[in-house]
């Protein structure tokens, strides 16, 4: 019985295989088939305008501030990582250095957002509006 379903199981693969061999090797003489085309260096990011990333640091900073009390937790935590985010992004574009992403939360990570955001504004950004 076992023999059956092997020789029946190898049947299937040989046959399968086959066509699919065949598929591959009518597209490969009529030319629809071609290798897939790998570039040489991964595209460069697309950066955001200086604008629209000062635009959102001041609505982030402008909704953090007016959390009301009693609000989840999960929300305010949420809204400060996005405001993170966003000036982590903009320190990126306007080649600050800063070591927020490495600060755990907590009073170091404060004094680094208190930092950056001075840096940024000394660098020419209006950060809060």
């Amino acid at each position: 019985m076992t023999t059956a379903l092997l020789q029946l199981g190898l049947i299937t693969v040989l046959l399968v295989g086959g066509v699919g061999f065949l598929v591959l090797l009518i597209r490969w003489f009529t030319g629809s088939w071609r290798p897939p085309i790998r570039s040489r260096r991964p595209p460069e990011p697309r950066n955001r305008p200086v604008e629209a990333v000062a635009a959102d640091l001041r609505r982030l900073g402008r909704q953090l501030s007016l959390v009301p009390a009693g609000t989840p937790r999960a929300r305010r935590v949420g809204l400060q990582a996005a405001y993170d985010d966003v000036l982590l992004e903009a320190a990126r574009l306007l080649e600050v250095t800063t070591t927020l992403s490495d600060q755990p939360p907590g009073r170091a990570r404060d004094a680094e957002r208190s930092r950056l955001q001075a840096a940024l504004e000394d660098a020419g950004l209006v950060v809060r509006g």
